[in-house]
């Protein structure tokens, strides 16, 4: 029975195109709307399950906030090794153009060249070579995603202020996050912006084995230059990255509003179509019951086509966010950290699933009251 009546619900929206065409493009936009802001959600959610998994700490510095206001003696990292449950410390002299929460921040991480990977075990280099970034103290390796967006090539030489580097590799990372990040050296970001910031850095990552305590090697670190020359604060580094990203996270959790306005705006849209187009087959829809359409079926037909109409907006909402986030490579970024805009198969299956939602909702109110017309009082409208 589908087969025959959807063929006529096609004819019947074809019969407004413009009509039909304003309602797909309206709901697309929303759609997209709505799943740009998804995106965000994703890369924070994604961020936060990546860290809680891995064992890394970060040291900075107590009571500081921005990273250019963090000074570790570099000298902590050597004892901080010794401590029972720490694998590995990687000393990080942090760069970067804004501090604030950005949708162009540039972070700069300067690691000893020999420590990165094993501080980045899936680091992969896509182009360039692992021994040129070593050999050359003003090289970088940079990520895929600021590559894309800055259009910087191997052998390019990117600069940020006074800061000047020349490409030697870019590399992709399992972690989409960290594909925001140009690595270089350490000795080469402290000696660079015209400041002697040698023999300090702006954090310690450590690394932790299987058998350690986080919370007590946090603890132990704190507590033993609690009165040394530079008080320390200690956190894992999902924790660390989501005290900095603090105030970026309660905007973005007011950017779900903004998404359940979408959705009300699907269900506005749709819903006043699908009445608009009752009203116009009023005639027809007695006609229809006449000639043997019960009031089930009249009830079918017009909630089919309030879902058609959601549909097809939803679709071509998710499929335009989605091309528009892998294209572009977004992140938005606040103290140095960085929420890569995550394209999904979840968030593409969640954009259809609310406008597949959203249209059976829109169409419930129409698709009664067209089922409900008396077959009389229908003729003689």
């Amino acid at each position: 029975m589908l087969s025959k009546i959807y063929p006529y619900i096609l004819k019947t929206l074809w019969r407004h195109r413009s009509r039909t065409v304003l309602t797909v493009s309206g709901s697309a936009v929303a759609i997209f709307v709505y799943c740009f802001v998804g995106s965000i959600q994703e890369g924070m959610d994604d961020l936060s399950n990546r860290q809680s998994s891995k064992r890394n700490l970060v040291t900075f510095q107590a009571n500081k906030f921005c990273p250019a206001t963090s000074h570790l003696p570099q000298d902590y990292g050597q004892e901080i090794s010794s401590f029972d449950g720490v694998d590995d410390v990687v000393p990080i002299q942090v760069f970067t153009n804004n501090c604030r929460a950005s949708l162009d921040v540039v972070v700069f991480y300067g690691v000893p060249p020999k420590k990165l990977k094993i501080a980045r075990p899936d680091f992969k280099l896509l182009q360039g070579d692992w021994s040129e970034f070593e050999r050359n103290q003003d090289t970088a390796v940079m990520g895929r995603a600021v590559a894309n967006r800055r259009n910087v090539k191997i052998g390019d030489k990117f600069s940020i202020g006074d800061l000047s580097v020349v490409i030697a590799g870019i590399f992709s990372s399992n972690d989409p996050a960290e594909e925001n990040y140009i690595y270089s050296h350490l000795d080469f970001l402290q000696r660079s912006k015209g400041m002697n910031l040698v023999g300090t850095v702006t954090q310690i990552e450590v690394l932790l084995n299987q058998s350690a305590d986080a919370d007590q090697v946090c603890q132990m670190i704190d507590e033993r230059y609690r009165s040394g020359p530079v008080e320390t604060d200690t956190r894992p580094k999902g924790v660390f990255q989501a005290k900095s990203l603090g105030d970026l996270t309660q905007l973005l959790a007011m950017a779900r509003y903004l998404g359940m306005a979408c959705v009300g705006l699907v269900l506005a849209l749709v819903a006043t179509t699908t009445l608009m187009s009752v009203q116009d087959r009023i005639k027809e829809n007695a006609i229809l019951q006449t000639i043997g359409y019960s009031q089930l079926r009249v009830f079918q037909m017009v909630m089919l086509e309030s879902v058609t109409l959601a549909l097809i907006g939803g679709c071509l909402g998710v499929v335009t966010a989605l091309v528009i986030l892998k294209i572009s490579s977004l992140s938005v970024g606040a103290e140095a950290v960085t929420i890569a805009f995550l394209p999904s198969y979840k968030l593409a299956a969640t954009g259809l699933v609310v406008s597949l939602v959203t249209g059976i909702a829109a169409g419930i109110f129409p698709a009664i009251q067209a089922a409900k017309t008396e077959i009389i009082t229908g003729l003689r409208n």
